[in-house]
């Protein structure tokens, strides 16, 4: 009978400092041999220079960083062996590569054979896939290295059982998006029966621009059981020991931190996604304008959960159409997030630019313009409380109002990230409710109220878009399904409402690739996920 004890490092990486990250897994492996007693300690996929690297791998220093960062891993004087990830160039091409360091020496890599080429992943960009497995004795068990997307097929896990792997460890970077954590779960069963052999999984944590990494590594055994799980959007270690009585291969139980539910786990990549964009670009801070609406409600109480209420500032810009329900109410959760909150009105602001303008508006009739001035006024004085504090803005449209460009370029879509950017609104509802059980931070009074822009007497939502629940429908069945205009209305929705939306999702492409980055929460964010050209003749019916 021999035994290895494994730990899985599920931490939050920072892609390019290679030499942070570097330090990090020397801090960790020791930290995982001191606590758990660790023989081998598992990284994420591509360590050394986080993921997702994208054109930094074109860097021509990228390897002569990557190889001095393996020599400072050898010459360490870890107390157990390392698995970590990194970019290797050999013979001029670029593999995703995973190595194993033991006593100051190199003694096995691993090239990912499955690149991923879809969604949010661009790795036939980079890197060359590798061709053969990689079977190592460790402790004296047959164990198999493979990176992430080869788990996702079956060749890699076929061809390690073939080479005698009765292991197989599995470093990722899988990106959170909702139900994410179930469908690996349900794969590496799949996968762990396939191949006759236990799996282990170990995940990044933290966010990347709009990605957020959501951690649950987990181990399964050889009939698909879970025996291990680490908890979700923490940085954690996850001991797993491995027991071997001939090809017997066994894993012990070890803890399982059960997955959050559906509307936690996307609050969660929220405030994640939030804490880490500002932190890991060095902002102070966050400044926001909060309407009274729900929308701002809700990223509001995201950014005081990532960041506390020390460093978010929220102002109130009101207009002579802001309602004092809409007053009381910013003040109310101003009050009880206990948030800085000030009040600047935009009346002057307004009257300036129209009396600027009294000669090119001279003439025409009031429109949609003057609502435009007004979401750009409150934008200005956003951005100069931004310049002068060093506080970033966010920006609180959802995906829905994203989605039909119900947004002013330069006023409300002004800021430097967006919480709410996939979230559509009718899950915004759902989720400021989640977060009201939790603590009541949001008025009830804006989660029921009908919601409006207020750039307009007596002006709601409803007057120039569907009903919430049927625009969200469309939008996912044109966004995210990719169906078309005929086949929507033919499940039963208004011809002319089906075609008024779809054409100013296909006409609003413009807007979008000027908005802020924002977290994503599902399989078809805008940015990564749908890449649509603005300029192109596509009707938007076919």
């Amino acid at each position: 009978m021999s035994t290895l004890q494994l730990v899985l490092a599920q931490i939050n990486l920072m892609v390019g400092d290679i030499h942070g990250n570097t330090d990090q897994v020397v801090e960790v492996a020791r930290r995982a041999h001191r606590e758990h007693g660790a023989d081998l300690v598992l990284f994420p996929e591509l360590t050394l220079c986080g993921y997702p690297p994208e054109d930094l791998l074109l860097r021509p220093s990228m390897q002569k960083r990557i190889d001095a960062a393996l020599v400072e891993l050898k010459q360490a004087g870890l107390p157990c062996a390392v698995l970590v990830g990194y970019p290797r160039v050999i013979a001029g091409t670029v593999l995703n590569m995973a190595g194993l360091i033991q006593d100051g020496e190199l003694v096995a890599e691993y090239a990912k054979q499955k690149l991923p080429n879809y969604q949010v992943f661009d790795e036939l960009r980079y890197f060359v896939p590798g061709e053969q497995p990689c079977v190592i004795d460790i402790n004296g068990i047959p164990t198999a290295i493979t990176i992430c997307e080869d788990i996702w097929h079956p060749e890699p896990v076929v061809q390690a059982e073939r080479a005698g792997a009765r292991l197989m460890l599995n470093i990722n970077a899988s990106p959170f998006h909702r139900g994410k954590a179930q469908e690996r779960l349900d794969l590496l069963a799949r996968q762990a029966q396939a191949g006759k052999m236990p799996i282990v999984y170990v995940n990044s944590v933290g966010g990347q621009d709009e990605l957020v990494f959501d951690g649950g590594s987990f181990a399964v055994d050889r009939n698909g059981e879970l025996r291990a799980r680490a908890p979700e959007f923490v940085e954690s270690l996850l001991p797993v020991t491995v027991e071997a009585d001939g090809d017997q291969v066994t894993l012990a139980q070890g803890s399982d931190a059960k997955p959050l539910d559906g509307l936690a786990s996307v609050y969660q990549a929220l405030v994640l996604g939030v804490r880490d964009y500002v932190n890991k670009n060095g902002f102070k801070g966050v400044v926001l304008g909060l309407s009274g609406g729900i929308d701002s409600a809700l990223t509001l109480a995201v950014a005081v959960d990532a960041l506390g209420p020390d460093r978010v500032e929220a102002v109130m810009m009101p207009f002579r159409y802001t309602s004092d329900l809409s007053k009381n109410d910013a003040a109310d959760q101003a009050k009880r997030l206990g948030i800085h909150y000030r009040v600047i009105g935009i009346e002057g602001i307004f009257d300036a630019s129209m009396k600027a303008l009294e000669s090119e508006f001279a003439g025409s009739e009031r429109d949609t313009t003057e609502e435009n001035l007004q979401a750009r006024a409150r934008g200005m004085l956003l951005m100069a409380i931004s310049n002068k504090k060093g506080f970033m803005v966010l920006t609180t449209g959802n995906k829905s109002e994203m989605s039909v460009g119900y947004a002013t370029l330069y006023g409300d879509m002004v800021g430097g990230f967006n919480a709410l950017k996939d979230v559509p609104k009718i899950l915004v509802y759902e989720l400021s409710r989640y977060r009201n059980t939790v603590s009541p931070v949001i008025p009830e009074t804006v989660i029921t109220r009908e919601p409006s822009a207020e750039l307009a007497p007596d002006q709601v939502d409803s007057d120039s878009l569907p009903p919430y629940d049927v625009l969200d429908e469309i939008l996912r069945l044109y966004i995210d399904e990719d169906h078309s205009a005929a086949y929507i209305i033919g499940k039963g929705f208004d011809e002319a409402t089906v075609m008024r939306v779809v054409r100013l999702v296909d006409r609003n492409e413009y807007k979008r690739r000027q908005a802020a980055v924002g977290v994503r929460i599902s399989e078809r964010g805008f940015g990564r996920d749908r890449r649509y050209p603005i300029t192109n003749g596509w009707k938007a019916g076919e």
